[in-house]
């Protein structure tokens, strides 16, 4: 019997840990550093940081688990998969070089434009000189997007040659020599396909639909993202393929011969425009709050799955195509700029919900309360869009909570379903 570590916190890591806990081979989940909510499943959190990477090691070996899986990009890019290979123990994500495909959206842009692989113009500029100079002969809006690690929050749409001064001349006193990417904006609707990537074969995930901005109506500021269903009944199999042959499989190709072969979650975002598919950008992990909709979907064991792709064993994967699942996310009054913490959480168990998955939270006598922005995903399935968001406003409003949360979820599918 198998025993399992989950790198990360929030409530993606919280359905991993859920997923990985039905196995009938696993016997025990750790997750590292986990919450609160989630020892309300059966899962042992572990106070170790995510970039302890030499704690994590040591805990893994003692503990001889026997896989491990990362949740948290920050994680990766801090080199736990080079650590956890170097010390032989199993472990399920990319390697620091191959996890650039997030950490850089610079290099990711060049790799993608060599490769010929579909995406948005762009300009990569590093100071503010160069920035004027290059807006001043585009058309708006533009998408701005900081080099680096941004947790979901770093990419801004701008919409006039008067925001994007104000904006530039901001990050250019602040940083002079700050690295951003300036994109052509692409429309159309966007759609998010994961890839398990093992070391001889792939295995393409159900199409979800995440909800980037605060409120309703995609109004407000960008989030780490307030909601998210699957399957998309907007977009079907040969939508989906073609994505996997032009965008997927080329850009795994593209990583190889540049010597960072890939192997772990891919996130590739996508905007459908009226040319096809387009990147819009790539994570190296499963998404949040996608993934609290994808994991379930799953008809089979997720262990199992995940240890033949590491280890290289031929594995089939089945999904469910009966139902739709949907996901809310709950969000701490103030978020994403002030979160204000200590806010009591609806209570939630025996509502009638597929799965909650905690996030930023803290226990105490009276129930949960808040302690962070994201704070919950709460998760239904039906047979329709429909019936799915029914469900779960209803358990809401019965709640009478105050905490924040969008009402529009799953609406773009509503044509088509």
């Amino acid at each position: 019997m198998a025993q399992v570590l989950v790198i990360g916190n929030g409530a993606r890591e919280h359905a991993l840990a859920q997923q990985l806990l039905a196995s009938s081979q696993v016997t025990q989940v750790f997750v590292a550093p986990g919450n609160p909510g989630m020892t309300e499943t059966g899962i042992t959190v572990v106070p170790i940081a995510v970039t302890d990477i030499a704690s994590l090691v040591t805990f893994a070996q003692q503990k001889a688990i026997d896989l491990t899986v990362v949740g948290m990009e920050d994680a990766l890019m801090a080199g736990v998969v080079d650590a956890f290979n170097t010390a032989k123990l199993k472990i399920f994500g990319p390697n620091k070089a191959a996890a650039i495909l997030e950490g850089s959206k610079s290099f990711t842009k060049e790799l993608l434009s060599n490769a010929a692989i579909p995406t948005a113009q762009y300009q990569v500029v590093t100071d503010l000189a160069t920035a004027q100079a290059y807006i001043a002969t585009q058309t708006f809006p533009l998408v701005f997007k900081l080099d680096g690690l941004a947790f979901g929050k770093g990419v801004t749409i701008i919409k006039s040659q008067q925001v994007a001064q104000t904006y530039l001349t901001k990050l250019y006193q602040n940083n002079p020599t700050a690295k951003l990417v300036i994109e052509e904006y692409l429309t159309g609707e966007e759609f998010s396909l994961f890839t398990l990537v093992g070391e001889k074969q792939l295995i393409t995930l159900p199409l979800a639909q995440d909800h980037k901005r605060l409120l309703d109506n995609d109004l407000g500021p960008n989030t780490g993202g307030m909601g998210a269903y699957s399957p998309l009944p907007q977009f079907d199999d040969i939508i989906k393929q073609v994505a996997i042959d032009e965008i997927v499989k080329p850009t795994l190709a593209a990583m190889q011969a540049l010597g960072r072969p890939f192997t772990g979650v891919l996130y590739t975002g996508v905007m459908q425009t009226s040319t096809g598919p387009k990147v819009i950008e790539f994570n190296v992990r499963f998404g949040d709050p996608e993934a609290q909709v994808l994991l379930p979907q799953l008809e089979g064991d997720l262990y199992e799955l995940l240890n033949k792709l590491v280890t290289g064993e031929p594995v089939v994967a089945k999904w469910q195509t009966d139902k739709y699942y949907l996901g809310v996310v709950l969000a701490a009054q103030g978020y994403p700029q002030n979160s204000v913490s200590g806010d009591l959480l609806p209570t939630l168990s025996n509502s009638g919900l597929t799965q909650v998955n905690y996030a930023s939270v803290t226990k105490t006598d009276a129930g949960f309360v808040t302690a962070g922005g994201r704070v919950a995903t709460l998760v239904t399935a039906a047979n329709t869009i429909t019936a799915a968001q029914e469900q779960i406003y209803q358990i809401l409003a019965a709640s009478q909570t105050q905490l924040q949360y969008r009402h529009d979820i799953g609406n773009k599918a509503l044509t088509k379903n």
